[in-house]
């Protein structure tokens, strides 16, 4: 029994010098009724623009690359890399991020905080969601498979046109 709380305090540990933002629960957050609307909304137009790009930071350095999952479980947009990537470990490093996407005439940038949620029934919706990403190797009891959110609080994401005013939601 002393070794089992040995073992966790040490990875706790470990966890907290490195950094990491990593989750063996995700808090009980219940988003208001506006909040709920505006992740739904996000979703929907990241869903149908098929694609976006995420930036990050490696050290002093910004980088962006193309995306496709965007996901919601449990109240929380949720996104998906491999644990190996270097996108995993610059998140892991620093969890804010911008995602951005462009449909017809309007974009949206999403900014906020990902952490990482180690959780089996998160990586599994996902993996329900983006069928073919199994046929990629990814699998819910895989290490490297990894899904990240927006924590809550911290998100701000906003449409913008060419015609008409930004639309801005908090969520």
């Amino acid at each position: 029994m002393t070794k089992k709380i040995l073992l966790a305090f040490a990875g706790l540990l470990a966890l907290a010098l490195c950094g990491c933002q990593t989750v063996a629960r995700t808090s009980a957050h219940k988003p208001t009724k506006e909040e709920a609307m505006s992740i739904q909304k996000t979703y929907a137009f990241i869903k149908e623009a098929g694609h976006y790009f995420i930036a990050t930071a490696d050290g002093d350095q910004p980088r962006v690359r193309p995306f496709g999952t965007i996901h919601i479980f449990e109240d929380r947009l949720y996104i998906q890399t491999g644990r190996s990537k270097k996108v995993a470990k610059q998140l892991l490093a620093n969890g804010k991020a911008e995602i951005c996407a462009m449909k017809g005439n309007e974009w949206i940038r999403v900014s906020g905080e990902l952490v990482d949620d180690g959780r089996r029934e998160a990586k599994a919706s996902m993996l329900e969601e983006y069928a073919s990403l199994k046929n990629l190797g990814y699998a819910p009891d895989d290490p490297n498979t990894m899904v990240l959110y927006f924590r809550p609080g911290t998100v701000t994401a906003t449409i913008y046109s060419f015609s008409g005013a930004p639309v801005e939601m908090k969520f």
